[in-house]
């Protein structure tokens, strides 16, 4: 998902999706449009959130996940109580932000991976634009989320710490796919509150919004492992 912003021709997903958005504001500029981004960053780790733009960053370990809680308000936007939001003018503050939150994030090694992501990461970006012509006001909410890997218990060779992180990680990703095909099936209960991923996720998955989803294969690794992930991204296309 982030890729190497450092070089262009390596740059992820989540920086190129920026790019473009900074770029086409810049660009509706001439047609009377002023926009205002905030952005902010969490991880999921072990069922608990972590502020990846603190100034003052706690680890999870060290009980910085226990003032964070997800809020969802009449009007259907979601809140996580005490992130932090950041207000962005270029793509340059954007990427700088990125920076601070990689360094944050949760990671280890198993034996499937040299440096595994032991977290879900949600980018959210909010838009809010004005047009000073028309006094057209407009509002919107980008999250990319930089899900972590399922991992076979049996292959991980996980013990300790990484054993609870990869339960945990493999847990939320099939309460992710259980909601997925309760609103594919138009159930009438949807079973999002049974892990804080898929409830942070509530109003992307819902109402108007549109939810991709990008499942990447490495041809490198096993090929058991691989046809598991293109299974998984396959029943949730």
């Amino acid at each position: 998902m982030m890729g190497n912003p450092e070089l262009h021709d390596q740059k992820g997903l989540i920086p190129r999706s920026l790019e473009q958005i900074f770029q086409t504001s810049q660009a509706l500029i001439s047609q009377g449009w002023k926009y205002k981004m905030q952005a902010s960053m969490l991880e999921i780790y072990n069922e608990a959130i972590c502020d990846l733009l603190a100034t003052n960053h706690t680890t999870i370990q060290d009980g910085g996940a226990s003032k964070y809680s997800i809020k969802h308000d009449a009007n259907g936007n979601t809140h996580v109580s005490d992130l932090t939001i950041v207000d962005v003018l270029s793509i340059n503050e954007v990427s700088s932000l990125l920076k601070r939150a990689a360094q944050s994030r949760s990671v280890g090694r198993t034996q499937m991976n040299e440096e595994s992501s032991r977290s879900h990461c949600v980018f959210t970006l909010r838009i809010f634009g004005v047009n000073e012509g028309t006094d057209q006001q407009v509002q919107g909410v980008l999250n990319l989320i930089d899900l972590a890997g399922s991992e076979r218990l049996n292959k991980s060779g996980a013990t300790g710490d990484r054993l609870k992180e990869t339960q945990a990680i493999n847990k939320s990703l099939s309460c992710l796919s259980d909601v997925i095909f309760s609103i594919a099936k138009k159930e009438e209960h949807v079973p999002f509150r049974n892990s804080k991923l898929t409830y942070l996720l509530q109003p992307c998955l819902g109402g108007d919004s549109k939810t991709l989803m990008f499942v990447n294969l490495c041809l490198q690794r096993c090929r058991l492992q691989g046809s598991q992930f293109a299974r998984y991204g396959s029943q949730h296309g």
